[in-house]
């Protein structure tokens, strides 16, 4: 499994955010990403989330979506971990809404990297325990100590 730690900062963690839409929680995401890299502009990183999530949905079902997207100018795999004060519409196959996320952003050559890193958070995230753990937390540090904290099997 892929080490969280090489792709969260505490500034790109966020504990239960009011957003109430896809689009918000992108701005938010955007916004938070593009301050910790000078290489990345917010309105960039929002406009390839959005194009990605046009393509159909990153709801993976039971509350969780991973939206993601390749972004010129990125040069290493990135990601925003947020939990949601209050579920929003992910259009996910199982109708329900998504009140935890992990938004990905990879270089836009890294294809094969993208999936295997897309992977890998989805099989974390398949662990209700982990999702439990998380969605419990009340603070984005203690959102990211759960994150980095290894899956019980």
């Amino acid at each position: 499994m892929i080490e969280l730690n090489s792709l969260l900062t505490p500034s790109r963690v966020m504990c239960r955010v009011d957003a109430g839409s896809k689009k918000r929680i992108f701005e938010l995401a955007a916004h938070q990403i593009a301050s910790a890299d000078a290489a990345l502009t917010e309105s960039s990183v929002y406009a390839q989330l959005l194009a990605r999530e046009k393509l159909g949905s990153t709801g993976l079902g039971q509350g969780v979506a991973i939206p993601h997207c390749r972004v010129a100018g990125c040069d290493k795999p990135l990601g925003c971990l947020i939990t949601l004060a209050t579920p929003v519409n992910f259009e996910s196959s199982d109708n329900q809404p998504v009140d935890l996320l992990f938004v990905l952003l990879v270089p836009s050559e890294a294809t094969q990297e993208h999936l295997d890193i897309l992977a890998d958070i989805a099989e974390r995230f398949s662990s209700f325990g982990y999702c439990d753990r998380l969605r419990t937390t009340t603070s984005d540090a203690d959102l990211l100590a759960a994150a980095l904290r290894t899956i019980e099997h």
